[in-house]
């Protein structure tokens, strides 16, 4: 994304009375708190979604307004050439104008401002993923995992998550799936262990890491399949276990997963059991504070989405 856009978007932190109308009321905010999600209204008009999909075909085929800087070490950029597995492919908003008009609409922010109480959120990444319409396609199951794992050169506990389909997403399709309640578990053994991404990790190890920190928690187990209308989406909390299965209908599972955070959130060292410290891919690509660490505010990666 540009200066020049992020300047854009930074004028505009206002809202329309239709807009404000669709913000998560009172007691949204506390059932999000309470149970690590939330089902927005209709944020996207059908125009607007039908216009990201455009643009989306037209970044598998190749059109980028830019690239990256720099190519992170664990990138994920799906190719023609790696067929037709789940698709994945980072930074999306940066790399791609017209996916960034309609993608970062300030009211998406101000929805996450409301559900994570904060004065501003954050782009933090951008993944378009593709679910193929192949029963027993085995990348099209993502197992239980919540994303602050991955986020542990994070300093936020805030960091939420919109999962936002372009189309109707119902379980045939193999829709997100939360574990109601599951942020609030106090978790098992050292955070680093899970660092990790999900598909790099046995599923049957997952699927017995959710059990156990059930256990260890006294918690039910409920899982709960967000049924998504063309242009609502969900949002998750970061400690939030999800999921997601396969994709049995006959079209694709198209959606963007967007990765917020509030404007408190910093990058900080975080040492791993192994001497090691844990790391994100910004962390080439930003960049640098004063003090040379990598800066999770560079507007030209992380741009603001909101501002109260």
């Amino acid at each position: 994304m540009t200066a020049q856009t992020s300047q854009t978007l930074a004028a505009a932190f206002t809202l329309t009375d239709a807009e404000a109308a669709l913000l998560p009321t009172d007691a949204e905010v506390q059932a999000y708190a309470e149970h690590g999600w939330h089902l927005t209204g209709k944020l996207f008009s059908d125009e607007e979604i039908d216009t990201l999909a455009a643009a989306v075909d037209r970044y598998y085929a190749g059109e980028r307004s830019r690239q990256l800087p720099v190519r992170p070490p664990k990138l994920a950029a799906w190719k023609p050439e790696d067929g037709p597995v789940q698709r994945h492919n980072d930074y999306v908003h940066h790399e791609s104008d017209p996916i960034a008009k309609i993608l970062c609409k300030p009211l998406v922010g101000a929805v996450a401002a409301r559900l994570a109480q904060a004065e501003q959120i954050r782009v933090f990444q951008s993944t378009l993923i593709y679910k193929p319409p192949v029963a027993g396609e085995p990348t099209n199951v993502v197992p239980w995992h919540f994303d602050r794992h991955y986020w542990a050169s994070c300093t936020s506990e805030k960091m939420l998550t919109a999962f936002i389909p372009f189309h109707d997403c119902g379980e045939e399709m193999g829709t997100i799936t939360m574990v109601d309640g599951s942020h609030r578990w106090e978790e098992i053994g050292r955070e680093d262990s899970m660092v990790r991404h999900f598909a790099e990790r046995d599923k049957t190890d997952l699927e017995r890491v959710l059990a156990e920190n059930a256990a260890y928690n006294g918690a039910e187990i409920r899982k709960i399949p967000m049924l998504i209308p063309k242009g609502h989406m969900s949002f998750h909390h970061c400690r939030t276990y999800h999921g997601s299965g396969p994709n049995l209908s006959t079209r694709p599972r198209q959606a963007i997963s967007f990765h917020l955070q509030d404007g408190a959130n910093e990058f900080q060292r975080f040492e791993l059991s192994d001497g090691s410290f844990a790391a994100y891919n910004h962390d080439v690509v930003v960049r640098r504070t004063a003090d040379g660490r990598p800066d999770y505010a560079d507007p030209e990666i992380c741009p603001v989405l909101w501002r109260n």
